[in-house]
């Protein structure tokens, strides 16, 4: 199979690092379910060399062939693992679907009809170094936490040393209430522990632009729709609705990938005005996506895209961890066969 990718030029730019790259080339990587590649520029920016990705939505095809210079490859499970080059990590932020038998009773077989399935086949046949998965926070409690548990049991059985720990995006210099959850497998031991967040302060005015389009700004009809329903749940005693940020809010709450389709989860105050949507660069800078990525879709498209993506800074932190250890554990390995 041929590789079909250029990588990204200005990557060091991106992260205001060296233009010449000090750090060698340490690890291969695939990227499944690869949205718009959140995860590996993470990865990529530690000297990671990507050889393989799969993405099934063609508009996410489009802004990733846009930024990487390559043409995912389509529906995961339609690719068999002998397709697929051998890498070293595997990156996925997987779709989360219920498990039809997520008991523990048979292990692998329990993630049979789920796309955690199509993971675990590959991570059976080419057992990379390090396993990399991205979920929504709400994975940890799915079925009573059997979801996660099936998850974790189907690593471990595969060989892997699993820690999983759910990190908000807030804590990590972004103004965005983004909980999720990570699990990393290591085949080797290895001393893992998850970094600590920075915890950076900021506020929203830090991502937001000073001259912004009218078309942002929603409708008198549009606003009064969402003031009604706000009233409505309030009513039921619940929190559902519209949320009004400004730029001094800390943070906002999660971007979704729904936002498309009013944005009312996240509006912005305007004096003298209805409030506004977030543009689609202001939502990409609220996932810490650098500032020249390129959005070459819809504004609904590429809202969508960015509330299915990841909070780059998270990533990339993660990121560095790992690749300390791949580092070290290779150098270790290096000095056993001198030994030798």
């Amino acid at each position: 199979m041929a590789k079909n990718f250029k990588k990204v030029q200005n990557l060091n730019d991106l992260f205001n690092q060296p233009k010449e790259r000090k750090t060698k080339l340490l690890f291969s990587f695939i990227d499944l379910f690869a949205g718009i590649g959140g995860i590996r520029i993470g990865f990529e920016a530690y000297g990671g060399e990507c050889v393989f990705t799969s993405e099934w939505d063609p508009h996410a095809q489009k802004t990733y062939q846009e930024n990487f210079n390559e043409v995912p490859y389509g529906d995961i499970t339609k690719i068999s693992p002998e397709e697929i080059p051998s890498f070293d990590v595997l990156l996925a932020g997987f779709p989360c679907q219920p498990f039809s038998q997520a008991g523990l009773k048979r292990g692998f077989e329990d993630t049979r009809g789920t796309l955690f399935f199509d993971i675990a086949r590959i991570i059976e046949f080419h057992k990379p170094k390090v396993v990399f998965l991205e979920n929504v926070r709400n994975l940890a409690g799915h079925d009573r936490g059997n979801t996660l548990k099936v998850i974790l049991t189907t690593l471990e059985n595969f060989g892997y040393k699993v820690h999983h720990k759910i990190l908000n995006a807030k804590d990590f210099g972004l103004p965005q209430n983004r909980a999720r959850i990570y699990i990393i497998g290591f085949l080797d031991e290895v001393d893992f522990i998850f970094p600590e967040p920075p915890k950076t302060k900021t506020k929203l005015g830090d991502i937001l632009d000073k001259d912004v389009d009218n078309k942002y700004t929603i409708s008198d009809k549009l606003w009064a729709g969402h003031q009604r329903r706000k009233e409505e749940h309030k009513k039921k005693g619940n929190g559902f609705g519209y949320s009004l940020f400004d730029e001094n809010s800390e943070y906002t709450s999660t971007l979704s990938a729904r936002y498309y389709k009013d944005g009312s989860e996240i509006l912005i105050k305007q004096d003298g005005k209805n409030p506004r949507k977030l543009t689609p660069r202001e939502a990409s800078r609220l996932q810490g996506f650098p500032e020249n990525y390129i959005i070459p879709v819809s504004d609904n498209q590429a809202y969508k895209q960015f509330g299915n993506s990841v909070a780059v800074p998270v990533i990339k932190l993660l990121a560095e961890s790992i690749v300390k250890l791949i580092n070290k554990n290779g150098d270790k390995n290096e000095n056993k066969q001198i030994s030798c």
